[in-house]
């Protein structure tokens, strides 16, 4: 067991690093966004990625998950880089479709995305930056599967750095326009591919195997509405904003989920390493108990985690964020911080799923939690405003996360406590709320010491700490 906590712990640091490097760019580059765009402005720029993102879904087509399965199923070199090629085609071919459809209509996506024409080339740049992250993403990921850390971390903060320094260039000495936040990316992206020129050479194949090809997309399909319905959880909120209240809305939304990602500096280093870890010890005679142990400390982390964002983040936002226009956003932040680890928790609880190849259940749960967030958004945004849009994707990713639990202890069974694991989340949220309502009502500092002592009493009832050292 610590030799097996040694390794994920070691690839989880490197990714961790990663994250922290590009995280603290992306929030050195905040206030510069905010200083020179303004609301409307960052509201198209937030309408723009989320449509972005829904796209790079269908490039991704849950061949990200097929390519796990397969890789680590063989242990020929050659059939590992046959898939590799294969999914590398197959996510080309996606997103060049996308960037000719954006060449065609540029103006009628404008005015889909946004709700005003004039930002067609902003569709545009977007779509090139579609393509060039698709190479970029699937080089390495094939650099992780096989566990060479050390590029995935070097390319990435490569690629998020030069993307933010352009971007700065561009905005201070050209236009301030979202445009060129996307030249930007798109120039930094054009640079790493030109360095991964050699492996690329390697990887890229005309011709398509048919047969792997449709291994592939057999295993993956069952997961893109999976994905879809993720994309309307996290990011159709931001139209919804946009069509009752204005882009305005949707920009200070956008600013909140930015600091949002916070907690993905406890999560997504973990997530990175987490798939080939679960699947190359699979077999392993103790991974059940492996796979139980990582899932409580994954929680008490992450629970620990949102405190830490809800006592913090306000005092952050307010230092780094010098319009007042943008406020507000920080009262969201610990809210939305919450739906971004449940969005990471289910991964970690199903398992099960993907080891027994019932992905498909993923997608039923997802798509029923995506009809939820829809209508959630409908009622909660014209009576709450911001609080309803974070409210439904909470709500949302709780319900997804329950329903796949539970068929994934089915067809897999961990030995959880899973009372314990439900009363240290409930008290969790409510000690994050406490605190969240602190700030807003501007009460003393000393107020934000009740709602931690409430949790550690909470935490040490539970004695969860039993569970993780047996």
């Amino acid at each position: 067991m610590l030799a097996q906590l040694k390794r994920l712990g070691g690839d989880s640091l490197l990714y961790a690093l990663m994250n922290v490097g590009t995280k603290l760019i992306a929030f050195l580059m905040l206030p510069i966004f905010t200083t020179y765009l303004g609301k409307e402005q960052m509201g198209v720029l937030e309408n723009t990625d989320a449509f972005t993102s829904m796209l790079t879904f269908l490039v991704i087509f849950g061949t990200d998950s097929a390519l796990a399965f397969y890789f680590f199923d063989t242990d020929k070199k050659e059939l590992k880089i046959s898939y590799v090629q294969t999914v590398l085609q197959f996510r080309l071919a996606i997103s060049l479709l996308c960037l000719i459809g954006a060449i065609i209509g540029g103006e009628w996506v404008s005015v889909l995305v946004t709700g005003k024409s004039g930002y067609a080339f902003v569709v545009i740049a977007a779509m090139v930056t579609l393509v060039l992250e698709s190479i970029i993403t699937l080089v390495l990921t094939y650099y992780r599967y096989e566990f060479k850390v050390k590029k995935v971390v070097i390319y990435t903060v490569l690629r998020l750095g030069g993307a933010a320094l352009f971007a700065y260039i561009f905005l201070k000495m050209w236009m301030e326009e979202v445009d060129v936040i996307y030249y930007g990316r798109n120039i930094a992206a054009g640079v790493i591919v030109v360095l991964l020129l050699p492996e690329l050479f390697r990887l890229v194949r005309i011709k398509v195997d048919k047969q792997k090809l449709w291994a592939i997309l057999k295993y993956a399909a069952p997961l893109v509405p999976a994905s879809l319905a993720f994309w309307v959880i996290a990011t159709s909120n931001r139209f919804f904003l946009t069509y009752f209240e204005g882009l305005g809305s949707a920009g200070i939304y956008g600013v909140a989920v930015k600091f949002a990602t916070v907690i993905t500096l406890l999560t997504s280093s973990v997530q990175m390493a987490w798939r080939p870890y679960t699947m190359s010890i699979k077999e392993r005679p103790d991974a059940e108990k492996i796979f139980s142990k990582f899932s409580i400390i994954i929680l008490v982390g992450g629970i620990l985690g949102l405190l830490g964002i809800a006592t913090f983040i306000p005092y952050i936002f307010k230092f780094m964020i010098s319009d007042p226009e943008f406020y507000s956003a920080s009262h969201y932040i610990a809210l939305l911080s919450a739906g971004t680890f449940l969005n990471f928790y289910y991964l970690i609880i199903s398992v099960g799923l993907f080891i027994k190849k019932e992905t498909k259940y993923i997608s039923v749960y997802f798509i029923a939690a995506a009809v939820i967030s829809l209508v959630l958004n409908l009622v909660l945004i014209p009576l709450m405003s911001l609080w309803g849009a974070a409210l439904a994707v909470v709500i949302s990713y709780l319900f997804a996360c329950i329903m796949i639990f539970r068929k994934s202890q089915q067809v897999y069974y961990i030995p959880l406590p899973v009372g314990k694991m439900v009363f240290l989340f409930t008290t969790g949220m409510i000690a994050m709320g406490t605190l969240v309502w602190v700030h807003i009502i501007e009460l003393p500092v000393y107020y934000l010491t009740f709602p931690w002592l409430f949790f550690a009493a909470t935490f040490g009832v539970s004695r969860v700490l039993k569970e993780i050292k047996s």
